[in-house]
C-alpha cells in the first residue's frame, strides 16, 4: 500500500522527548521536595541536602534544557526540512501559541492582583499606607523610563524585520532583528543594574516581595524572549524563513509584543502610579 499522505496534517514520529520531559520534571520537583525537607530521606542524610541546597535541582533543571533544546530542534527540521507544517498544521500552532500567551496573561495578572489588593487597601504590615513606611521607591524617570524607551522600540524593530521577511528584504530583516536582540540585552542589563541599587530586599515587606516577583518574573520573559529571537535571527541568515512561511519568527515577535505590553502595564501601575 502506498505510503503518502492523503490528508495534509502531521502525524508526527514517536518521540523520546515526552518520557524524558516528564523524567525532568519529576527531577525538578523532587529535588524542590528535598531542598525544602532536607530530611525527607532520613536524618542521616540532611546535613549533606543542607550544604548542596537548591544545586538539589540542578540535575532536572539541566535534563529539562537538553530536552526542550532537542524537542525545539526536530520541530525546526520539520517545518524546514521535511515541509511538514502545512497551512492546516500552521493554524493549529497559531492556537496553541495564542493559548500559550493568554495563560501567561493569567500568570502576570496574579502579580497585579497581589499588587492592587496590597495597595488599594493597605494593612496593618503596611502601616495602612502605600507605599509602606520606611520604602523608598525607584524614581520612574530615571532607570525604569529608559527601560521603556528601549523596550518601545525593540518592538518597533522586530515588526519592521516582520515587514522585511513578508517582502523578502531578508539581509534588512536580519538587521533589525539584530537591533532587537541587541535591545533586549540592554534591557536585561539595565534591570541587572536596577536590582544592583535597589534600596531594599526581596524579603523587607509586601512591596519589595510584590515588585521584585512581579519585574523579575518580567525580566525572565525578556530572557527568554531574547533567546527566541536570537534563535529566529540565527535561523533566518541560514535561509529557513521565507516570505509565506516564518510561522517560527511570528511566534516570537508575537511572544515579544507580549512582554512589551506587561512592561507598559509594570511601568504605569508598579513604577508610577504605584510609588
Amino acid at each position: 500500500m502506498s505510503q503518502a499522505h492523503t490528508h495534509p496534517y502531521h502525524m508526527v514520529e514517536p518521540s523520546r522527548w515526552p518520557v524524558l520531559g516528564a523524567i525532568a520534571g519529576f527531577l525538578i520537583t523532587f529535588g524542590l521536595v528535598l531542598f525544602m525537607h532536607p530530611s525527607a530521606l532520613g536524618r542521616g542524610l540532611e546535613p549533606f541536602f543542607d550544604t548542596v541546597g537548591l544545586w538539589v535541582i540542578a540535575p532536572g533543571l539541566l535534563m529539562s534544557m537538553m530536552v526542550m533544546m532537542g524537542w525545539w530542534m526536530d520541530v525546526v527540521k520539520e517545518a524546514t526540512f521535511q515541509k511538514a507544517h502545512t497551512p492546516e498544521v500552521q493554524i493549529g500552532l497559531r492556537f496553541g501559541m495564542a493559548l500559550f500567551i493568554c495563560s501567561e496573561v493569567m500568570f502576570f495578572a496574579a502579580f497585579f492582583w497581589a499588587f492592587f489588593d496590597a495597595s488599594l487597601f493597605p494593612k496593618e504590615a503596611a502601616g495602612f499606607q502605600w507605599p509602606p513606611i520606611g520604602i523608598e521607591t525607584f524614581d520612574p524617570l530615571d532607570v525604569p523610563l529608559l527601560n521603556t524607551l528601549v523596550l518601545l522600540t525593540s518592538g518597533f524593530t522586530v515588526t519592521w524585520a516582520h515587514h522585511d521577511i513578508r517582502e523578502n528584504k531578508m539581509a534588512h530583516a536580519s538587521l533589525m532583528l539584530g537591533f532587537t536582540v541587541l535591545l533586549g540585552l540592554c534591557f536585561t542589563a539595565l534591570q541587572v543594574y536596577e536590582y544592583a541599587e535597589a534600596p531594599f530586599g526581596f524579603t523587607e515587606g509586601i512591596y519589595p516581595t510584590v515588585f521584585f516577583l512581579a519585574t523579575g518574573f518580567h525580566g525572565f520573559h525578556v530572557i527568554v524572549g531574547t533567546l527566541f529571537l536570537a534563535v529566529c535571527w540565527y535561523r533566518l541568515n541560514k535561509g529557513h524563513f521565507t516570505a509565506d512561511r516564518h510561522f517560527g519568527f511570528e511566534a516570537a515577535a508575537w511572544y515579544w509584543h507580549f512582554v512589551d505590553v506587561v512592561w507598559l502595564f509594570l511601568y504605569t501601575f508598579v513604577y508610577w502610579w504605584g510609588g
